[in-house]
């Protein structure tokens, strides 16, 4: 029994519509234990399982609903599409046939309607003999689905399926049987299931690219690895690499885990995280991600992430939460399809009752009834959303971005503010001492001491005075202490040293200090207690494309604020260099998510972008918080989108691509509505032959998956820049 809560993914079999996944997910959320979400398009339940709760209670669960539930894994995925493609195949044998016996039954009805009634109907007995094996063993997945739905204490769109069929077949049987002067609708049943299920297999062939990400992603990493045991390069099994074991990527391979370069010098194609075609230089301590395809060189590296800690493996699953996940504009579908068929049902009754009460014409009602039934499947309605979602958040990790879930890629639609942070942000996040100077004494010693404050140091300007000072010999400190956003201190030789921001250091500092800073770089001064001692000027480049990803931010309508721990000259020279007026600098770390609250008292959404551990709490205090993939693991995780490649027009893209997937939403969910709302009052009033209605149920939910694969044809604007 696991004693820590988690996230299990669970494939679902059984489910054929809206109504299904609805009733599912009430049925698990009612579970002790138990939050889950329902994918219809996926046929996947993500169920976070509280300490105690096991998955067989959610099988369990599951199985009590009229629905199969299975563990999801590696080789889940390979039995689950392996058994896909067996019932697909099955069921296109089963469709060839109900049309082969409903073509004589609907020929003859398309003959008479065209003007030939001299042309005498098919018989009756022939007629049975027909449509009898169309609508009890290819219809029987209708039956089974419309017992299970009910035995759960639910109805979905097999109920209306059977119902409007079994009434069609059952009435022309009576007139058959007891040769009775009417018409028979033996045709009518016939070609609704025939119909539906051709609309099943175009669903079914349709739902299937909308997971082509993903399984594109799956099918990138490489199965074997070429690894160093005991002096001989062998290899082994991907899964059985481990972290520290060195391994060989020689030219035109794949890298087969995540790891450091320890020799050689090549180029690598990181499109398939990044999205940009153009290949990386890799070299002795560069980074190398699972299945980037290596160029020219060959490259000596040792494990860093394996398995499940990769990064690829990382979008995978991203993309696969993501995939599951529900927008908030699908709520009121959601809502609309768990009431539906009860109300369909009504409806279909009241439609029956009416025109039997005002014609007299029993037949008739029961036709008119039968055509309420048969068109208003709800499907249309369930696949509205989560086909847009898993098509437009798989066209995103092909760009390099990864979406955490539907709801922050609804939310980014909406932003009016985004903060950035300055360093690793709008620059290179790479400073370096570009001018120093000596004030007093020597300058070896003053960078001796200088070196000696930042050993150790993770901070990026501590990394550029190390860097600077690489020569010198390091001195020994004592009672070291820092104080965030302003410097460190410590003694050394007796002594106090402090370095830091010039503000901080008592006393007065000299004037290059106003003239550096206006040339935007950051300063930061050495001092003892007699006072400033050296002085160092720091740049960060600005990346290049900072002004146009910028400038296309304003277009898009959104206020770009700069939030950055630096003193307000270098952060007022780099705002103008970009084209940013908003700047809110010398902002302390812990200040940030502050700051970022004060942004959305305006009541306006407010977006973060950020790369560092120091950006986290303001990462989460946004409304949506955008991680640079380049920056630490503590921000990616606070984040709501992460961009693989460091680059502010990712943040762009990013938007647009939530503008291109909830227009695709609204679109469908239009288009289901609108179905619904004009089929059912036209069946109602005798307009709709159940043929035809059963033909509009088949293609509406075809159309909603169509529209949904137009957003394959998303493709981010960061090339044109």
């Amino acid at each position: 029994m696991s004693d820590t809560e988690r996230v299990v993914e669970f494939a679902i079999g059984g489910m054929t519509c809206a109504a299904c996944s609805a009733r599912l997910e009430k049925v698990l959320n009612r579970q002790p234990g138990m939050q889950a979400h329902v994918n219809l398009a996926a046929e996947r339940a993500r169920v976070r399982l509280a300490p105690g709760a096991e998955m067989a209670a959610v099988i369990a669960a599951v199985a009590k609903a009229g629905f199969t539930a299975t563990p999801v894994d590696a080789e889940t995925r390979e039995r689950e599409k392996a058994a896909k493609a067996a019932v697909y195949r099955r069921e296109v044998r089963q469709f060839w046939i109900a049309l082969a016996l409903s073509l004589p039954l609907v020929a003859q009805m398309a003959f008479m309607f065209g003007g030939h009634e001299q042309m005498r109907e098919l018989p009756r007995w022939l007629q049975f003999a027909l449509a009898t094996p169309v609508q009890f063993w290819i219809g029987a997945r209708f039956y089974s689905g419309a017992w299970k739905a009910l035995r759960g204490g639910g109805a979905n769109m097999d109920v209306l399926v059977a119902l409007g069929t079994t009434m069609a077949w059952a009435l022309s049987t009576v007139v058959t049987v007891f040769d009775l002067d009417q018409h028979v609708y033996f045709e009518g049943g016939a070609a609704v299931i025939t119909l539906v299920l051709l609309g099943k297999l175009l669903e079914a062939r349709a739902k299937a690219r909308t997971s082509d990400a993903i399984e594109a992603l799956i099918r990138l990493q490489p199965k074997l690895a070429r690894v160093e045991r005991d002096g001989q390069w062998v290899e082994v099994p991907v899964e059985a690499l481990m972290p520290g074991d060195c391994f060989m990527v020689r030219p035109g391979e794949s890298v087969p885990v995540d790891g450091e370069v320890l020799d050689g010098v090549s180029s690598v194609n990181e499109a398939m995280l990044t999205g940009e075609s153009m290949p990386v230089g890799k070299a002795q301590g560069d980074r190398v991600f699972a299945a980037t395809a290596n160029g020219e060189g060959a490259l000596r590296c040792r494990a860093t992430g394996v398995g499940e800690h990769t990064l690829l493996a990382g979008i995978i699953r991203l993309v696969g939460e993501a995939q599951g996940s529900k927008a908030p504009v699908q709520r009121l579908a959601d809502r609309i399809s768990a009431i539906f068929v009860p109300v369909v049902c009504t409806l279909a009754v009241a439609t029956w009752l009416a025109w039997w009460g005002l014609t007299g014409d029993l037949v008739m009602a029961l036709i008119n009834a039968v055509a309420v039934l048969v068109i208003a499947c709800p499907c249309a309605l369930g696949l509205a959303t989560p086909t847009a979602i898993m098509v437009g958040t798989g066209q995103g990790a092909r760009a390099g971005i990864l979406v955490r879930n539907a709801e922050a890629l609804e939310r980014a639609e909406k932003i009016g503010v985004l903060a950035v942070d300055k360093t690793g942000t709008l620059t290179e996040g790479v400073p370096q001492v570009v001018e120093w100077a000596c004030l007093r004494g020597q300058p070896e010693v003053a960078l001796q001491h200088a070196a000696a404050l930042e050993a150790g140091s993770e901070h990026p300007l501590a990394k550029a005075i190390l860097a600077h000072a690489a020569t010198v010999d390091r001195l020994a400190v004592a009672n070291f202490s820092a104080l965030p956003g302003q410097g460190v201190q410590g003694e050394i030789n007796g002594r106090v040293w402090r370095l830091g921001a010039p503000d901080w250091i008592a006393g007065e500092v000299d004037s290059r200090v106003t003239a550096w800073q206006a040339a935007a770089r950051t300063v930061v001064v050495l001092a003892d207690a007699d006072g400033p001692v050296a002085l160092f000027a720091i740049a960060d480049a600005l990346r290049p494309t900072s002004h146009a990803a910028v400038r296309r931010l304003q277009a898009m309508g959104i206020r770009v604020v700069m939030l950055t721990g630096d003193n307000p000259h270098t952060a007022q020279a780099i705002a103008a260099q970009v084209g940013i007026e908003d700047v809110r600098a010398g902002i302390l770390p812990g200040e940030k998510a502050a700051a970022v609250q004060v942004l959305k008292a305006d009541g306006v959404l407010v977006g973060m972008v950020g790369d560092g551990i120091n950006d986290a709490p303001a990462l989460a205090a946004a409304d949506v918080g955008f991680a640079m993939g380049a920056g630490s693991d503590a921000a990616i995780e606070a984040a709501d989108l992460t961009l693989i490649r460091a680059d502010l027009h990712g943040v762009a893209d990013a938007i647009a691509l939530s503008h291109a997937t909830l227009r695709k939403i609204r679109q469908n969910l239009f288009f289901a509505f609108i179905y619904n709302v004009l089929g059912i009052p036209l069946a109602a009033l005798g307009w709709l032959n159940p043929v035809v209605a059963g033909a509009a149920m088949a293609m509406s939910s075809v159309s909603v998956v169509s529209n949904s694969l137009l957003l394959k044809r998303w493709q981010p604007e960061r090339g044109t820049h």
